[in-house]
């Protein structure tokens, strides 16, 4: 029998597919249970879907399935009622997507070495989906990741297989939006960006997503979908990269960066403020600009503002590292053999997720010139540096600040205790200005 290469509809297929997810009785899979993950796989089960989530890391699973969740945004009482219901469940086997009618991929897009994209885990990822493709069933990539990759990587998966795109199977792309911590903006009330091969496979993931979030935004190609979380990352590592660079311009003209952002926001249009820190962190900021810079030297034009602020953003951790090395030698001290206490190594306020964050070059660096480092964070009690070394985080306490030399404030949890640290510690520099307002103690506080 000849290949069907017909891009029209399958009738049939379709509408048995559309009537599964208006109904909420498609079963819906979940490839990879992380920060991204193991939400949507909730905010399924809880809208009445069948749920199977899928991961390699036997870990997750077995922490899921004992309802014993890992992610801050998802509480234990959120997991354990809907395995009791036998709504969701977790596997390590990739057989077990086969029933499913829909399967989103959900997999980390980290960097190389030689900064370049690292899709391995997508491939691996949608193996495991060809694997057990069958006629009728939506898969859609959530992984953030360069312009083209769903039908570069996965459409030639589905047809390898004798399916076509768009009438046997059903392909689209839908960037995470997830903002680890943020308790206003979550997955039921973010608006969900789709983008199909085909008209009616935008449609079936727009009636996908509209079962849990509030607001979709059909889009014309994944392509367009795929640009559309690098422009929104893009935008904000630039902008960024302007405060910072403010930082240092308004440090060597001996003008408070705070106070002129502060001032600046007040004009109530043409302004949007971004704050300067000890450096970018996080899964998507540091790496999606990245991935867009690759794609455009592809297609032989070189994004020079991406690159620029990369640069820029990446160099905060040494600028950090230089205020101290000063900071201290007004003291008539060096960073060789200095107690350096630092606050906070989750990469933002309230989290969890150490993945990219600037604490871990900032210790690299100070070790570097031989400090004595340890670092207390309410809510990272092991720190991995490597896969031989790690630290332990120690109590914030009143003689823990005061043996410090220095004191560096990288990431401004709500729950440390910021008045026993201007009370106690002796020197403190302030990366994200969280200290300014409070009064004046023992501690000099110095900004960024």
């Amino acid at each position: 029998m000849g290949r069907r290469t017909s891009t029209l509809p399958d009738v049939e297929t379709f509408d048995k597919l559309r009537e599964r997810l208006v109904s909420r009785t498609a079963t819906i899979g979940i490839v990879g249970l992380g920060y991204v993950g193991l939400p949507l796989a909730v905010a399924f089960a809880r809208a009445g879907f069948r749920v199977i989530g899928m991961d390699t890391d036997a870990q997750r699973v077995s922490d899921v399935m004992r309802g014993a969740s890992y992610i801050l945004d998802v509480p234990a009482t959120a997991l354990q009622p809907l395995l009791q219901a036998q709504q969701l469940q977790a596997t390590t086997d990739s057989q077990r997507l086969q029933p499913c009618d829909c399967v989103v991929i959900c997999v980390p897009t980290p960097l190389r070495k030689t900064r370049e994209p690292d899709t391995s885990f997508i491939a691996a990822a949608a193996h495991h989906v060809a694997e057990t493709l069958r006629a009728g069933q939506l898969i859609i990539l959530e992984s953030t990741t360069y312009p083209g990759t769903t039908e570069e990587m996965l459409r030639p998966l589905i047809e390898a297989k004798g399916f076509v795109v768009g009438r046997d199977v059903f392909l689209a792309f839908s960037p995470e939006r997830i903002d680890p911590g943020n308790q206003q903006f979550t997955t039921h009330n973010i608006p969900k960006v789709v983008g199909g091969v085909t008209a009616q496979c935008t449609e079936l993931a727009r009636l996908l997503y509209t079962q849990i979030v509030t607001q979709v935004v059909p889009v014309s190609s994944p392509k367009t979908a795929e640009m559309v979380k690098l422009l929104e990352n893009t935008f904000r590592s630039i902008n960024i990269a302007l405060a910072n660079e403010m930082a240092l311009l308004c440090h060597a003209l001996g003008v408070n960066v705070w106070e002129v952002i502060e001032a600046a926001q007040t004009k109530p249009f043409g302004f949007m403020a971004f704050y300067p820190g000890p450096g970018l962190g996080g899964h998507c900021i540091p790496s999606d600009p990245i991935y867009l810079s690759w794609k455009a030297r592809m297609h032989g034009y070189e994004a020079r503002l991406i690159e620029l602020a990369a640069q820029i953003n990446s160099y905060m951790p040494h600028h950090v590292v230089e205020r101290v090395t000063q900071l201290l030698n007004a003291q008539g001290k060096t960073v060789r053999g200095a107690q350096i206490l630092l606050l906070g190594v989750a990469y933002k306020r309230d989290v969890t997720d150490t993945r990219d964050s600037p604490a871990l070059e900032l210790i690299r660096l100070l070790k570097e010139r031989e400090g004595v480092i340890q670092y207390h964070d309410p809510y990272v009690p092991v720190l991995q540096l490597d896969p031989e070394r790690m630290l332990s985080s120690v109590a914030l306490t009143r003689e823990t600040l005061r043996a410090a030399d220095c004191v560096i404030l990288v990431t401004d949890h709500s729950t440390l205790d910021y008045a026993l640290i201007t009370r106690e510690a002796s020197l403190v520099l302030d990366t994200r200005n969280r200290l300014a307002s409070l009064p004046k103690g023992r501690a000099a506080i110095r900004p960024l």
